[in-house]
């Protein structure tokens, strides 16, 4: 009996023993658990610390009234990096005349700058001069370019409510995409994840570091984004370390693809052999003497160019060739393959020419007002994309159709510029011209002009009686250089107008 009690008091001590282990195995399992999502939160947290809403006041031109201009605002978001600067895109805080960010969780806001601008690449950066705005906050760091299909979390201040919205998705494509604000044709990357006016500007983030940045959406899809990726966002950074934007170089060549059997076997090109035509070679371009007409493009900086006029960026993962030309800084050094007169070459010279030099008509311009003239009540300006944008949602098909004609013209030696009539400012001096607008002018008293400064110049400048502007079918409009000088003021008093021309015209009347 006496040996049975000890035998159940030795089996409870070795049950609860059993016991203990079992209860502290949950306690340290349960304690990593609440560790790992306490850290989490934290983590969350601190990325949080770093999202800031961005206002901004902007005025904007009127292009069919140059000399006025209107004012609206905007919301967008951005990100906390590092040197107390936030990222943003650019089309958050174009033309501004206002800025203020506020973090997330606070109410107040801060007045903000820009610091440095890529209309190009749709970045900004920000500052804030009290530096009490950047008390306690973590910058975000960057990482490399995602893969695809790894998910993603997208932070900003869309419409629809006032506090952060965070949104989850994946990105399901990476490739060269139109940039909305700029029309230029970059690498973007695409995500499923919900954005909405607002989320502009916003960080893209995987695994707790930066990927992209959010530029724009899909209207004819569901959940379909695009970011700037990291790869342009590091171009911008590297661009700017001089203190100076310079934007992306361009080759100032015109191609073709070689995907046409007949067109490789007319110029000498094997099956086996892929790249791009040459077309056309524009006035300045820097490969002019390097590269010539009738040339097949068929590597950059070792990288071969496909019959389609893509590369191999990564393992199986293609995009357009330009992508080697994009990284290159302007000032550097490309190297490139031709195959001419059936014989490769390979040819090296310094990329000293940005995209936007090699068009006749500039595309979306902003920070700046739209260049005008007027003489004789007679107004002229540039003609530009903006300009026809001002045709509204649908101007691809409601601008005139004489002025759509120019986007598809390249420039030349002699013509660098398109000068039109905007409009007439009916008087005396103008009679039979009132109907008169959205007319493009070649000629200035017999003589063509190079771009919008030689105009201004040669109709200011002239001594003849008359001034006589044509188009290329010989329509004119003749004024008499004494009564458009005489009825200049009395023309801007009745139409109530500052100033005859823009401000750089000015300007460039003072030197």
């Amino acid at each position: 009996m006496h040996l049975k009690k000890i035998k159940h008091r030795h089996d409870r001590s070795k049950l609860f023993a059993q016991l203990h282990i079992i209860l502290m195995s949950v306690f340290v399992m349960a304690s990593t658990v609440l560790g790992s999502e306490n850290s989490l939160w934290l983590k969350e947290e601190r990325i949080k610390d770093a999202i800031v809403k961005i206002d901004t006041v902007f005025s904007k031109p009127d292009y069919f009234r140059p000399w006025n201009t209107y004012t609206n605002q905007r919301v967008g978001s951005g990100c906390i990096i590092k040197g107390k600067r936030i990222l943003t895109n650019a089309h958050v805080v174009a033309d501004k005349t206002f800025v203020e960010v506020r973090r997330y969780g606070q109410a107040r806001r801060y007045r903000a700058e820009v610091l440095n601008i890529s209309h190009d690449a749709d970045l900004a950066l920000l500052t804030v001069k009290d530096t009490a705005f950047f008390s306690g906050v973590t910058p975000l760091e960057f990482t490399e370019l995602p893969r695809m299909q790894q998910e993603v979390l997208v932070f900003g201040f869309p419409i629809g409510g006032d506090n952060l919205s965070v949104t989850k998705g994946v990105i399901s494509r990476i490739e060269h995409r139109y940039y909305a604000h700029s029309s230029e044709y970059l690498l973007a990357a695409q995500i499923d994840a919900a954005i909405n006016p607002g989320n502009s500007g916003g960080p893209v983030l995987a695994d707790n570091r930066i990927v992209g940045v959010v530029m724009q959406m899909y209207k004819g899809g569901d959940n379909i984004g695009y970011t700037v990726p990291v790869p342009v966002i590091k171009h911008f950074f590297s661009d700017i370390v001089d203190g100076r934007y310079d934007g992306f170089p361009s080759l100032g060549l015109v191609l073709k693809d070689m995907e046409s059997p007949d067109l490789k076997r007319e110029y000498g090109v094997s099956e086996n052999q892929t790249g791009v035509f040459v077309r056309h070679i524009f006035p300045g371009s820097p490969a002019k003497g390097h590269i010539l007409k009738k040339d097949v493009i068929m590597a950059v900086d070792g990288h071969a160019i496909a019959d389609d006029g893509t590369v191999e960026f990564r393992q199986k993962e293609r995009t357009a060739f330009t992508y080697y030309v994009d990284m290159h800084q302007v000032g550097e050094k490309i190297h490139v393959d031709v195959l001419r007169n059936s014989e490769r070459k390979k040819v090296t010279f310094v990329l000293t020419k940005k995209k936007g030099d090699f068009r006749l008509v500039p595309t979306e311009q902003y920070d700046q007002l739209p260049r005008y003239f007027i003489y004789g009540g007679v107004v002229f300006t540039q003609l530009t994309k903006d300009l026809l944008k001002s045709w509204g949602k649908y101007w691809q098909t409601k601008a005139p159709q004489n002025l759509l004609t120019e986007m598809s013209n390249w420039p030349t030696e002699t013509k660098k510029e398109i000068v039109v009539v905007l409009r007439v400012l009916a008087s005396d001096v103008n009679k039979g011209y009132h109907n008169l607008s959205n007319w493009i002018i070649e000629e200035v008293n017999g003589g063509e002009y190079i771009d919008f400064n030689d105009f201004y110049h040669r109709v200011t400048s002239s001594k003849e009686p008359f001034v006589v502007l044509k188009d290329k079918k010989e329509f004119q409009i003749v004024l008499d250089r004494k009564k458009a000088e005489e009825s200049h003021a009395g023309i801007l008093k009745t139409y109530r107008i500052k100033s005859d021309r823009s401000r750089d015209l000015k300007e460039a009347a003072r030197k």
